[in-house]
């Protein structure tokens, strides 16, 4: 009885480990309709999951969300329509307004994983990968 226990754990700790997500991880195939989620992105989703990346400027110096990017930008890479989503950006939105880091600090992000075309009726932005209940710290 007393074996079981540690191999319990164990597998709760590879289970954590695997919520892990890259940039690399986000797609899977380029098919007919362009690039397609990943089989990874697919099994996440509903989960809690970690990224890391950086933080784009944001539109107003405290909001309850922003943009997780691939390399540090400038800009903010706001899309018109899930049609210009470029591939290597996750939207995050947290619980509380917060402010924000230098687009230059690498944060690690924690938050429920979802993917498919959403459009935010607040802000009416849109976004095909998101991160929800979410919090970041500096890396």
């Amino acid at each position: 009885m007393m074996m079981a226990l540690p191999v319990l754990m164990s597998a709760r700790c590879v289970e954590a480990a695997d919520a892990t997500l890259s940039f690399d991880e986000l797609y899977g195939k380029f098919g007919v309709l362009g690039l397609e989620f990943s089989e990874k992105v697919k099994a996440l989703a509903g989960r809690q999951i970690s990224m890391r990346g950086f933080m784009a400027p944001p539109l107003k110096a405290e909001a309850q969300f922003f943009v997780l990017t691939e390399i540090p930008m400038s800009l903010c890479p706001f899309c018109s329509s899930d049609a210009d989503w470029p591939d290597n950006i996750a939207v995050v939105y947290l619980d509380e307004k917060q402010t924000f880091v230098q687009p230059s600090q690498t944060i690690e992000v924690r938050g429920i994983l979802e993917y498919g075309s959403w459009t935010d009726p607040e802000t009416g932005f849109v976004s095909l990968l998101r991160l929800r209940q979410a919090e970041y710290s500096a890396v």
